[in-house]
């Protein structure tokens, strides 16, 4: 057979539909559709308190849901349809109560770590409040595809930014202080004594106040060149009791200036179009034995390990958020939160550091330990 006709013959065969593979499909493409469509609902069930109104009490109907939260009954009832069959509330099995109007509804401990609990490192709010902001950018991502220019994280809005912090806060709070730090050898004990920190790209400043509030005796220092997010920074650290352990400085992550004896760069290096300036500023400021935390999204340099429902949601995040501003201005590295750790190995070596090692993998996060 002639290469000719094994290619007809091959190229036939692929547009022949396998009927059970595109049923699958189907069903897949459906599934997305409907979740996609949950998003922004789960938003709006956290805005107007219908969550927290079913947390701890006992199974409402839509009716007593709406009189509990003074909403109206017929928009809640289709709101519990749409949370119930997302798995995200539970439907009170009741074969007396089988309709929309009669049905009870609840939510279970661990639905309520998810969508009540702020404290829990389980609480994923704030990905539902970021993930229906970013595609507000849509017309402008589809301009950014044709030119290859980017979208400054300053041209998106609030809810990119607070769901940012409040999708990252819970991981901060659960593994920042008791896990991440510890993982870089005798940082804690010199971070317990007093030294000097730079918590860089430190946004509405969760990370920064957490720090403070673990290690008082160390001198904060947390620099974003957004302004908006150190005024919310400034804000929290008010509310927190701890605006006199910590410095908010509207700054570019290049123009850090020392001596640190501490930097961390807790997911932010990929969103910024000069990762490595911003390393080798970190580099110059840093002092002899000082130490660099880099805490990135997990991501491999094999692009198949990605094809997982996480790996599929942060390279989607990535698209809409990370790359366009890592391409946004010069030198529009763009690097996206799935860079894989050799590239960002290589780069922290091209910036001067003679350790550059990851610490500590999590099933989420890599978290990379560098030293002068």
């Amino acid at each position: 057979m002639s290469s000719t006709e094994r290619t007809t013959h091959s190229n036939t065969e692929r547009t022949q539909i396998d009927e059970i593979a595109a049923q699958l499909l189907q069903e897949r493409i459906i599934a997305d559709a409907g979740g996609a469509m949950a998003i922004p609902l789960v938003l709006l069930g956290d805005r107007l308190g219908l969550f927290d109104a079913l947390a701890g009490s006992e199974p409402a109907t839509a009716s007593e849901l709406a009189e509990r939260t003074g909403l109206a009954e017929r928009y809640v009832r289709e709101w519990l349809l749409v949370m119930a069959a997302s798995e995200y509330i539970t439907y009170q099995d009741d074969a007396e109560r089988t309709s929309a109007t009669t049905a009870r509804y609840y939510l279970t401990p661990e639905q309520a770590a998810f969508f009540t609990d702020t404290d829990s490192a389980y609480y994923m709010i704030g990905a539902f409040q970021t993930f229906s902001s970013a595609p507000r950018t849509f017309d402008r991502l589809v301009e950014a595809f044709r030119t290859g220019e980017g979208i400054g994280w300053h041209e998106h809005d609030d809810d990119t930014y607070i769901g940012n912090e409040r999708f990252f806060r819970p991981a901060y709070k659960a593994h920042l202080v008791s896990s991440w730090i510890p993982a870089l050898n005798g940082l804690q004990e010199r971070l317990v004594a007093g030294v000097r920190a730079a918590d860089v790209g430190c946004g509405l400043g969760a990370s920064t106040i957490i720090m403070a509030q673990t290690y008082p005796a160390t001198e904060w220092i947390g620099i974003d060149s957004h302004p908006r997010s150190i005024e919310l920074a400034r804000s929290r650290a008010a509310d927190a009791g701890v605006s006199d352990l910590i410095d908010f400085q509207e700054a570019g992550a290049t123009e850090l200036s020392g001596p640190y004896d501490f930097v961390t760069f807790l997911d932010c290096l990929h969103d910024m179009p000069d990762p490595l300036g911003a390393l080798r500023a970190a580099r110059a400021a840093l002092t002899r034995d000082g130490h660099v935390m880099l805490v990135e999204p997990k991501s491999s340099d094999v692009i198949t390990d990605g094809f997982h429902p996480l790996g599929r949601m942060m390279v989607a995040a990535s698209v809409f958020v990370c790359l366009p501003s890592g391409l946004s201005a010069a030198p529009a590295t763009g690097l996206g939160n799935q860079a894989g750790p050799t590239r960002t190995l290589l780069l922290a070596h091209e910036a001067g550091f003679g350790t550059a090692q990851i610490a500590l993998s999590t099933p989420f996060n890599l978290v990379y330990e560098l030293r002068p």
